[in-house]
């Protein structure tokens, strides 16, 4: 998937387990494990603003999109 999670580059700036940021935006570890591990299919919005809130960063701070490179090789197909 083209969309890397980078909670654990915040939980280390922040100095901050797993389990603390869990319990502060109100969902389980295994859950925020699933997340952070990039094996969520989807996140919430709400959970999303909730992660930011705790970690005093941007969404950006946390997802960001890195073409694969089949992806980037038909997107330039199309454009040329």
């Amino acid at each position: 998937m083209p969309i890397t999670v980078d909670i654990d580059v915040m939980l280390a700036k922040r100095k901050m387990s797993v389990g603390e940021l869990a319990d502060r935006v109100g969902i389980t570890p295994a859950n925020l494990a699933v997340l952070k591990n990039g094996r969520a299919k989807a996140v919430r919005f709400t959970t999303l603003a909730a992660l930011c809130e705790a970690l005093q960063c941007q969404p950006g701070d946390l997802l960001r999109w890195k073409p694969e490179p089949a992806a980037r090789t038909a997107v330039q197909k199309t454009h040329q």
